[in-house]
């Protein structure tokens, strides 16, 4: 019978280990104050904008920027993106296409936030008005989810639709034509509109330097841990 004795981990390993969580926490740490700056960034962009500015296809658009756009309204073909949460109770947001012109790509419209009262939705509620019609608002996107199962819209042939979460490639696919790269934030003073309330993000920069405090804590204490570790094991030696 052969014993074999194991050997012992080499000294360095745990030293590795330990700096690699230090160098990994840090880096979580750097990334937390880079979000925060972001944020903080796209408060103060959403508290400067002043004045609606003409909107035309192809023009740059700063976030959050106002602006206003003539079209017409695609009443037919609305979508209603669930899973939407406002104060704590379940909704939809109401997405209504803007035809601006025959060759461009509409303008996707988020004219707000409808609560869930039951299975069926009120389609009534989605009337609008015929003719062109001026919108004004502010440059947003659509809503976004860490991780979604299934399809993003649902697949049937009756409007509107129903969706979770999808892309502005998934929404062009089931209208069958292009969509502009951001969505218009229908203002609150817009008649024709839902609830609206939109901010920035309800995570502020604050939590993110929150967050970043904690990890550069944890990078410090582990690495006081690593400095003593070694320093005893050099004196013992």
């Amino acid at each position: 019978m052969n014993n074999k004795v194991k050997k012992p981990l080499p000294s360095w390993l745990p030293l590795v280990v330990g700096a690699l969580l230090v160098a990994q926490f840090a880096g979580l740490g750097a990334w937390q104050v880079s979000r925060g700056f972001e944020k903080r960034a796209s408060q103060a962009a959403f508290r400067d904008e002043t004045g609606f500015a003409a909107w035309r296809d192809g023009m740059e658009i700063r976030p959050y920027q106002r602006l206003r756009a003539t079209g017409l309204y695609d009443g037919a073909h609305q979508l209603l993106l669930e899973n939407i949460i406002v104060n704590s109770r379940y909704g939809y947001y109401v997405i209504t296409p803007l035809l601006v012109a025959d060759d461009e790509p509409v303008l996707l419209i988020n004219r707000g936030w409808v609560e869930k009262t039951g299975t069926a939705f009120d389609t009534s509620l989605l009337t609008l008005p015929e003719g062109r019609t001026t919108v004004r608002g502010r440059a947003g996107s659509l809503p976004r989810a860490g991780y979604k199962m299934g399809e993003a819209v649902e697949e049937t042939s009756t409007w509107p639709k129903r969706a979770v979460y999808p892309s502005s490639e998934e929404v062009a696919a089931v209208l069958g034509r292009d969509v502009q790269q951001f969505v218009l934030l229908m203002d609150h003073e817009e008649q024709h509109g839902f609830y609206r309330h939109w901010v920035p993000t309800e995570f502020g920069p604050g939590k993110h330097f929150g967050y970043a405090l904690q990890w550069f804590a944890m990078a410090a204490v582990l690495s006081g841990l690593l400095i003593w570790n070694y320093r005893k094991k050099r004196f013992d030696s």
